[in-house]
């Protein structure tokens, strides 16, 4: 799988600056956006009266080359939040990077998303009949600027609760406003977002993407954010116990539709998503995968880095050695794309290089966690060949991607989809595999733990949790709450 998810951290100190333990924790969710990231911190001090300002600094390109030291100094604040970014709604530049700060009747309001709207068009165009100016072309712009037009009428809670009510798709937000820190979860709970405490010199919650970031900072896990909850963290009061934390359960629904492919690839192996360890789900699928699409083979290997825990759950179910086929060249960041067939098999080559010790000869298990287009298994495969592997057999993760995600993974169309209009001969053929086995879905559930009804599977059934024009639907019913 070659797309990935933002990640957003917020952070709320009792003393000091927020700015180095964010960039710290942003550095952990590289994986999850590579395109652009960013800071904003409020510099009103705990305790004092007055509108807070907000600072922030963003950028293209990796987290190391957005922020210096000197850029860290003068982001000034106890509350902030920040932002890695892989786009889905926008084009890949800075106007689209985040945090996004916008004015409100009472000042700015910084913002932070991961998921992806599917009713963005309409609701821009609503809002440009308004008179709002627009200086992005993302999906999170439109979110901001809803709520901003709420806060003319409503209470913070009240307005997030009309926004919720008028957007339809992913999120989850991480909003900075009068050196408030305001979490938000889609009432499915689609993306994740987790609580954590840290007490390393001072006291403070941080509240993140996946719970890597909380661990990286010498901190625990409270918890993970509740489909449709609505998290404030006020430090104008003492920040010594949980009072400071005001829960808001705005939307109830029936149930969740949390992202599969957070299991399957987009999350790191150490964090816990909804109560599941990442590692043990990947490690049950390359058993089920084992258990389901066993082959005669010698050896178990995985396409690095998200195939590893895999391979590993494969190995040992089969019995087979696991060896690495591939050694992954890890100063390349995201593939880039080259014109001409030679170019883009050098741009491959330059991620991966055959260990051909371990494969020539060898009738060779490959796993990866999932397939889209093909293009690059396709590469990978001929790679093997050409090192001397006697036989691959490719194994996945996942079952086969047929249908598109409208909600946070920025997927082809159908007609580029490998697995959506071919059959499975057609698709070893393509590949040119010796053999292809998928995971089956009700391997996947059981796998991850989690009953099908409470998982988005839109991308592998091509139906989905949310109304999209021209798809089947099997929306939840959602109950607003908060009144």
């Amino acid at each position: 799988m070659e797309k990935e998810s933002c990640g957003i951290v917020g952070m709320v100190l009792d003393e000091g600056n927020a700015a180095l333990p964010l960039f710290h924790a942003l550095y952990t969710l590289q994986h999850r956006g590579q395109e652009s990231a960013g800071i904003a911190v409020s510099n009103r001090k705990i305790n004092e009266g007055g509108n807070a300002d907000i600072s922030r600094i963003r950028g293209m390109g990796l987290v190391y080359d957005v922020f210096s030291t000197t850029r860290l100094e003068s982001l000034r604040g106890n509350v902030g939040i920040g932002h890695v970014r892989y786009s889905t709604t926008g084009m890949s530049k800075i106007e689209n990077s985040e945090p996004l700060l916008v004015n409100y009747s009472k000042g700015k309001i910084a913002i932070a998303h991961n998921g992806n709207l599917v009713n963005t068009v309409e609701l821009k165009q609503e809002l440009q009949r308004d008179g709002r100016i627009f200086h992005s072309d993302s999906d999170t712009d439109v979110i901001a600027h809803l709520f901003a037009k709420e806060l003319v009428r409503h209470e913070p809670v009240e307005a997030i609760a009309e926004m919720m009510r008028r957007i339809v798709g992913s999120y989850s937000l991480l909003i900075l406003m009068d050196n408030r820190l305001i979490a938000v979860r889609d009432p499915l709970g689609i993306k994740p977002l987790c609580l954590g405490e840290i007490s390393n010199g001072g006291k403070g919650y941080v509240i993140a993407s996946e719970s890597t970031a909380i661990d990286m900072l010498g901190g625990e896990l409270i918890r993970d954010l509740r489909p449709g909850e609505v998290l404030m963290i006020n430090p104008s009061q003492e920040l010594l116990t949980e009072d400071i934390l005001e829960s808001h359960q705005l939307y109830r629904g029936s149930t969740a539709a949390h992202c599969v492919f957070e299991y399957i690839y987009f999350a790191r192996p150490d964090s816990i998503l909804d109560g599941r360890l990442v590692y043990k789900v990947r490690m049950k699928i390359g058993e089920k995968l084992a258990e389901e699409q066993g082959v005669e083979a010698d050896v178990v290997s995985p396409v690095p880095d998200s195939g590893i825990t895999s391979a590993i759950g494969y190995a040992k179910r089969s019995g087979l050695d696991y060896v690495e086929s591939f050694i992954k060249n890890r100063y390349v960041g995201r593939t880039f794309i080259m014109p001409g067939k030679t170019s883009r098999d050098t741009a491959v080559r330059m991620k991966l290089n055959v260990v051909q010790a371990n494969v020539e000869g060898k009738r060779l298990v490959l796993v990866d966690d999932s397939i889209v287009r093909g293009t690059t298994s396709r590469r990978i495969m001929g790679f093997l060949k050409d090192k001397g592997a006697k036989e691959v057999h490719l194994r996945v993760g996942s079952p086969p991607i047929i249908a598109p995600c409208y909600l946070g993974i920025n997927t082809p169309t159908r007609e580029e989809l490998l697995a959506s209009n071919r059959s499975m001969e057609e698709i070893r053929k393509f590949l040119h595999t010796d053999s292809i086995g998928y995971l089956s879905i009700e391997g996947l559930i059981e796998s991850i733990g989690i009953d099908a009804k409470n998982l988005c599977l839109g991308c592998l059934t091509g139906k989905y949790p949310v109304e999209i024009p021209g798809e089947e639907s099997i929306a939840r019913q959602l109950k607003l709450s908060y009144f």
